[in-house]
């Protein structure tokens, strides 16, 4: 790409006001190009498969596959496109992931169109751009100790549910269509990372630290 070509940008979201909206304002910029716009995720894959952009406007909750997700899938296939989560939510949680996804730059959607503009043109250029909001909450993850229960892998968390509702392992595994071994595997690493001395302990803690749903 020359340095003199524009910049050329997808917008992913699932309102179409937004889309609508955020294209006709940076369509005032001679150096950006708005190439196309993807209403979900899937749409947003075919499109960079087809079109080849230079960066997208992701947001985050998105019908189907999640923006975070969708982030980390088009940062897999096209390493070189640049993804910029634009969103609502400013919860550590979504930050982190984006972030982790390969998103160069989390931002919320009250950012000014100038503001925008020049995070795109840096995040084009390899260069991040954090919300305030976004900052702090980064600032605070590192300074604050991790929630309970932040290591375990999605299906130890699956075991734990079932745990807590009182199921043996034997009936784990017919639930989750595992092995028995694999269940008691699960079930020692969920104890050492609670902390747990018990299956009873494991289950309250996960309860009152909400590691899972009621």
């Amino acid at each position: 790409m020359d340095e003199s070509d524009p910049i050329r940008i997808m917008i992913v979201d699932d309102h179409a006001m937004v889309r609508s909206g955020l294209g006709i304002l940076l369509r005032q910029y001679s150096d950006l190009k708005v190439v196309a716009e993807a209403a979900d995720a899937e749409e947003a894959i075919r499109l960079c498969a087809n079109l080849q952009p230079d960066l997208l406007l992701m947001d985050i909750i998105l019908p189907g596959i999640n923006g975070i997700e969708a982030t980390r899938q088009i940062r897999q296939q096209w390493p070189q496109m640049k993804v910029i989560v634009i969103t609502g939510f400013d919860e550590e949680v979504f930050i982190q992931e984006s972030l982790q996804a390969g998103a160069i730059s989390y931002l919320l959607k009250d950012i000014s169109i100038p503001d925008l503009v020049e995070a795109i043109k840096a995040g084009h250029a390899g260069r991040s751009i954090l919300s305030p909001q976004a900052t702090e909450a980064l600032i605070r993850a590192t300074t604050e100790p991790p929630p309970l229960g932040h290591n375990l892998t999605p299906r130890e968390r699956d075991v734990l549910m079932e745990l807590a509702h009182g199921c043996s392992n034997r009936e784990i595994a017919e639930i989750l269509r595992i092995s028995r071994s694999t269940v008691k595997h699960h079930v020692s690493h969920i104890l050492s990372k609670l902390e747990a001395s018990s299956r009873a302990e494991a289950a309250a803690l996960a309860m009152q630290h909400q590691i899972i749903e009621s």
